[in-house]
């Protein structure tokens, strides 16, 4: 399919040559005997520059990214104000490490995020450089606050790749298979519910089951409370699915940590910085996480982490925990243009184009056989595909047929979790980006569906 100018000029794909190019397919060809081979790539992009939600490759195709990186780049491709305030930066000073020495634009963003954490009072801020070392960070922060060893996670988790992060994590096999034995002492339970336990059923009752599943049987056999650190969750499932709790697993979860002393992490580093229309998913339900793990689009694409506690959870003694690049200056500066942006208009944004998208897309349902589910929040969606609706038998196979449909049309999308589309674009998007991606994953659909 073949954009043309004047659908460019409007922010749209436009394709101009067969997928990959001969530029792409020869630095394809390149990759593939140098790089690990760990590496997960849905389809051939190699990308070259990006603007807004625009990602432009190496042979000149225009692409609608709705993955934004991985939900990274929050404030879109290159932003003008972001740029500006990494270039001016970069041209004062690029690093010191604020571990050893002081930045000014360090403890600013500090202050700004302890204002920002959900429910309030005295916060102390540790930064690092990606989402699995704010987890890490959080991890030992409520070790050694507690002084106790274990840890709950949830099934669908992802919480990151190096061992302690990697431990929590429950998502998919391969991510664990070859590098056990992990941190010993995690539990896993139910994540407030799944669409098989929900369906036909009321999920608040679910949701409070799962809490009862934990105090009555977990915390009576394999995880005692008073040996529990913390319980770790992300408040909207990412990889797992973009999964969303009803808020009365919320409310059960945090009371039964009150009740036992546990301190409650949060593991916002998909679903925080605005991606569901507030700044924080914790917001949606009332819910106060004693911690919480920060990072994607903290910074718009360049790597920052934060794992933001109640001060007295964080008393640990100097050398204790530290970074050599964590609150990077540079990384710094684009985090303060990002809330900036995030502030004046681009949580408004993403709530609006979330609700435009969410309620087109709930349709689906009804009409095409294969979508079993649309759930999310804000710019966090989730589709989920199924072969029959009345079995809600998964359908990976329809999920990354999408995928490469999408691609062929220049939108840019990714799966998450075992059958699920995930759209998490950059929270600039406009509504006619958002019904071009609409209109172009209805087509897909059709077209998906005539072939099974």
């Amino acid at each position: 399919m073949l954009a043309d100018a004047a659908a460019t000029r409007q922010g749209l794909p436009n394709l101009v040559t067969p997928l990959p190019g001969p530029k792409a397919r020869s630095i394809i060809a390149r990759d593939g005997r140098v790089v690990s081979p760990s590496f997960t790539r849905g389809y051939p992009l190699v990308a070259a520059r990006g603007e807004g939600a625009i990602v432009e490759d190496v042979d000149g195709n225009r692409f609608l990214d709705f993955n934004a990186g991985i939900a990274v780049v929050a404030a879109g491709h290159c932003h003008p104000r972001v740029v500006r305030a990494i270039q001016e930066q970069a041209a004062r000073l690029i690093h010191m490490s604020g571990t050893d020495f002081y930045y000014e634009s360090l403890v600013r963003l500090a202050e700004k995020l302890a204002a920002l954490a959900p429910g309030g009072g005295e916060r102390r801020v540790y930064f690092g450089n990606s989402g699995t070392e704010a987890v890490e960070a959080a991890m030992k922060a409520a070790r050694y606050h507690t002084g106790r060893p274990k840890f709950l996670a949830f099934l669908g988790g992802f919480h990151g790749r190096t061992l302690g992060s990697l431990s929590l994590t429950a998502s998919k096999r391969v991510q664990r298979k070859g590098f056990e034995p992990l941190l010993a002492g995690v539990v896993h339970a139910p994540y407030a519910y799944c669409y098989r336990c929900a369906y036909g059923k009321n999920p608040d009752t679910c949701a409070v089951e799962c809490v009862k599943h934990i105090e009555e049987t977990l915390f009576q056999t394999v995880l005692a409370p008073e040996e529990t650190a913390a319980i770790v969750l992300e408040p909207i499932q990412g990889e797992g699915g973009y999964v969303v709790p009803p808020p009365k697993f919320f409310d059960a979860l945090q009371a039964l940590a009150r009740r036992h002393g546990i301190p409650l992490v949060f593991d916002e580093v998909q679903s925080g910085m605005g991606r569901t229309g507030k700044m924080w998913a914790a917001q949606h339900f009332g819910a106060e996480p004693d911690i919480l793990a920060v990072a994607k689009g903290i910074a718009s694409g360049l790597p920052l982490s934060a794992t933001i506690a109640r001060a007295e959870l964080m008393q640990w003694k100097p050398g204790a925990h530290a970074t050599t690049f964590g609150g990077n200056p540079v990384s710094i500066a684009a985090a303060l243009a990002t809330i900036e942006l995030l502030e004046e208009e681009l949580l408004d944004n993403a709530a609006r184009l979330g609700e435009f998208l969410l309620a087109r897309l709930r349709e689906w349902p009804r009409r095409f056989r294969t979508v079993g589910e649309v759930r999310g929040l804000g710019l966090m969606i989730g589709v989920e595909l199924v072969r029959d609706q009345a079995t809600r038998e998964r359908a990976p196979e329809v999920r990354d047929r999408l995928v490469e449909l999408a691609f062929e049309r220049g939108l840019l999308i990714l799966g998450a979790g075992p059958n699920s589309l995930r759209l998490c674009p950059p929270l600039v998007i406009t509504r006619g980006q958002a019904a071009f991606a609409a209109d172009t994953l209805e087509e897909c659909l059709r077209i998906a569906e005539s072939e099974l």
